[in-house]
């Protein structure tokens, strides 16, 4: 069974991979691939409850990471809708290839820790679309926003989910977290940025500002309020989550409540046609779903693995035949460029126990660096870089060809890091 399961995930995955070539969307094969994963795995069980079990419980999970999504790539449209962005943009003024590398991948880096990865990337994107016109450049930056993006979230947390379990589980400190991976976090996305540096040239052009020929376009109030409360309904998701506990999606719904009726007061002075392209309504339907469908057939899929045991089983092997951690944890953070991290994270969690690792072990820590910067190296392989493909249609080859190497370089480098400064302040 489990070999048919594992076969069914790698061809999905080379055809999402191939998607160019073979002309069939990636949603389609993602949702074709979670579905069948779990079809066979109910008709070769004989517990069928027992599965339906797990499959609810792993869409109730994943339900919390797809309504996160909807939300934030909602409140980001209605930002955009009223021109929000121009208050960064025209903040920023070079046209400078390399200088705008530079200050794109440094402000994505810190945002990432203050927000997370995922909603970073989709801010990230939108903003980059109002700067870029060509779209080869923007894709080449793109992929190192995914990068500064699980960077950057990875010394924080509160700035990636496996970073954020292993603090509530108890694993790691907020403190020990931020002293120890800032600067392995800092090199995996310095040193790819300075070699990129060495081939970057020119400058890039700005897209043609289109003229509103609106009656009653937006004024500088409503676009700053709407840009200042979007991005402050973001950041208010971690805060939400620490006073009431309750999982991020419900803070990001609660901000785009309130930005909802905010809007809706502001706006209703206007008459109906130029009320309409300023509402949360339009946004919504400004949203890509086929990309929302494209994770949810992803996480579906790899659900299949977590709860067949392959998983597990992978990182009991690992852990067996290798027995040195500088070895396997590099590896789970490999492995998190194919499959997702938060399973591979959960099966470390439970493979390794709190009274062998205490809290903030050399373990956890540089768990918490390779689970959430290893998923670069690949483009599905974080909820960023998934999130991304699915805004600017990136294709899969493409990412591997462009990005992999210097996200991998760049893995290394902060992976060295952490190991020499650990054995450097352990003596």
């Amino acid at each position: 069974m489990n070999t048919l399961i594992i076969s069914i995930f790698i061809i999905g995955y080379i055809i999402i991979a191939f998607e160019h070539s073979i002309k069939i969307n990636k949603s389609a094969t993602a949702l074709l691939t979670g579905v069948l994963c779990w079809t066979v795995y109910i008709l070769m069980s004989n517990d069928s409850h027992l599965i339906n079990e797990q499959l609810t419980e792993h869409i109730g999970e994943l339900s919390g990471i797809l309504f996160f999504l909807m939300g934030a790539m909602t409140i980001v449209e209605l930002i955009d809708a009223h021109d929000g962005f121009d208050v960064i943009t025209s903040r920023i003024t070079t046209n400078n290839k390399k200088k705008l590398l530079w200050i794109i991948c440094i402000l994505t880096f810190f945002l990432s820790s203050v927000l997370d990865n995922l909603t970073t990337a989709i801010v990230m994107v939108s903003l980059l679309r109002k700067l870029i016109d060509n779209k080869e450049d923007r894709l080449l930056f793109i992929g190192m926003v995914v990068m500064a993006a699980n960077g950057g979230g990875a010394w924080s947390p509160i700035g990636d989910v496996t970073t954020t379990m292993l603090w509530i589980g108890g694993q790691i400190t907020a403190q020990n977290i931020i002293l120890k991976l800032f600067i392995p976090s800092v090199l995996s996305i310095v040193v790819p940025l300075v070699i990129l540096s060495f081939k970057l040239k020119g400058t890039v052009r700005r897209p043609e500002i289109k003229e509103n020929i609106s009656p009653n376009p937006t004024t500088p109030f409503e676009r700053n309020a709407v840009f200042f409360l979007g991005i402050g309904a973001l950041v208010f998701v971690p805060v939400f989550k620490t006073i009431t506990h309750l999982p991020p999606f419900m803070g990001v719904l609660f901000g785009l409540g309130i930005l909802w009726v905010i809007t809706e007061m502001i706006h209703s002075s206007k008459d109906d046609e130029d009320k309409d392209v300023l509402s949360v309504l339009h946004a919504l339907r400004k949203i890509d779903m086929s990309s929302i469908l494209f994770f949810l057939g992803i996480l579906i899929a790899i659900s299949s693995l977590q709860s067949t045991g392959v998983l597990s089983s992978l990182a009991k092997y690992m852990n067996d035949t290798i027995g040195n951690l500088n070895i396997i944890v590099p590896l789970i953070g490999l492995l998190s460029a194919i499959v997702d991290n938060v399973p591979l994270v959960a099966a470390s969690m439970g493979m390794y126990d709190l009274v062998t690792y205490p809290q903030d072990s050399y373990i956890w820590e540089f768990l918490a660096y390779c689970a959430g910067t290893g998923g670069s190296i690949l483009i599905i392989g974080s909820a960023a870089g998934v999130a991304v493909m699915g805004m600017e249609k990136i294709d899969f080859i493409w990412y591997l060809k462009k990005i992999a190497g210097l996200a991998f370089i760049g893995y290394v480098a902060g992976a060295l890091s952490y190991i020499g400064l650990e054995y450097f302040f352990s003596r």
